[in-house]
């Protein structure tokens, strides 16, 4: 028996850094996935197969025993082992296992990929346990999510694996749907630079203990850019939702999560995007901008060739998992 499941990948339109500290965020499910493939094995073992290589360890294996990226998976094992000690209806008489992981999404460049493995993985990992949907829905599955990230990012807002999870636009903390009366066609342009979200967020912290007055006042800017985004949204009113994007990017600037390579892409943008700015950590990743179709086609040669881009449409499916016998 397999279980697998998949989720989306994920852009932050509004409120990167800034919702960790209490402020709110906007974010969207895009149509780039990663599958999760679990199923039990004969083997007293826990193993994952991913682009990233293969990892194995003993089932007993705790996961702070383990120093890499392979330690969501592990937590997650191990939550679901201890839970079914309380669901003796749904008892499994487990050796091992194994996970499968396919993903089109880019890795290290702020689109969530991290989140989304978490979530298919909660999911799959979970219903590979329990068998039946009426345990784990998305509330219970984003906790799980959550907290396997957190294995590796502690300072998580949870707001990444929670629009990977429901899909579609959100507002978060309050997980509200936002449905937007216009189609986005959004850009994203990747720089080629990995970005280190632990090391932003160290920079955001640094920013915010020497400026904790101007860091207060952004916060409070920022909620009121996104109450203004939202009222474009449902307005339909593209120009200034475009322009709450790039106002959003100077405050991005301003706590100096930028560089000289994102600025000098959106500087190339200007003329054709209604709005552009980072999304995710920054220092490094991907830009998004919105485009009009008609000006889709000159993206490359404004960027040059060395940069990714594609266009991207907003997944309103969220999380999906099934079982095949």
């Amino acid at each position: 028996m397999k279980s697998v499941a998949s989720a989306p990948a994920k852009i932050i339109l509004f409120g990167e850094h800034f919702v960790v500290h209490g402020t709110k965020a906007i974010l969207a499910a895009i149509d780039k996935r990663v599958t999760v493939t679990s199923s039990f094995t004969e083997n007293k073992t826990i193993k994952v197969n991913s682009q990233l290589g293969t990892f194995e360890v003993p089932i007993s294996s705790s996961y702070v025993e383990v120093e890499n990226e392979f330690r969501p998976f592990v937590y997650l094992i191990n939550q679901c082992m201890q839970m079914k000690m309380f669901r003796d209806v749904f008892y499994r008489n487990v050796n091992g296992l194994e996970i499968t992981i396919d993903s089109d999404i880019p890795i290290g460049v702020g689109l969530g990929s991290s989140s989304a493995c978490c979530v298919a993985a909660a999911a799959s990992i979970s219903e590979l346990f329990y068998t039946r949907t009426t345990l784990f829905g998305n509330p219970q599955q984003t906790y799980l999510a959550i907290n396997a990230e957190k294995t590796i990012f502690p300072d998580t807002s949870g707001a990444d694996c929670t629009v990977c999870t429901y899909g579609g636009m959100i507002e978060y903390p309050s997980i509200e749907k936002i449905d937007n009366t216009f189609d986005l066609n959004l850009l994203i342009a990747n720089s080629m630079i990995p970005h280190n979200t632990k090391n932003s967020v160290e920079k955001v912290n640094k920013f915010k203990k020497n400026n904790e007055d101007r860091f207060s006042q952004l916060c409070d800017l920022e909620n009121g850019l996104i109450n203004e985004a939202i009222t474009a949204m449902k307005n339909n009113n593209t120009t200034t939702f475009g322009l709450k994007m790039s106002e959003n990017q100077k405050y991005l600037e301003e706590i100096q999560v930028s560089n000289d390579t994102l600025r000098d892409m959106i500087s190339s943008l200007k003329e054709i995007s209604l709005g552009t700015k980072i999304t995710g950590a920054g220092d490094g990743g991907c830009i998004i901008a919105l485009i009009k179709d008609e000006n889709m086609d000159k993206v490359p040669e404004l960027l040059g060739k060395d940069k990714e881009c594609f266009s991207a449409k907003l997944d309103t499916k969220g999380v999906v998992w099934k079982i095949e016998k």
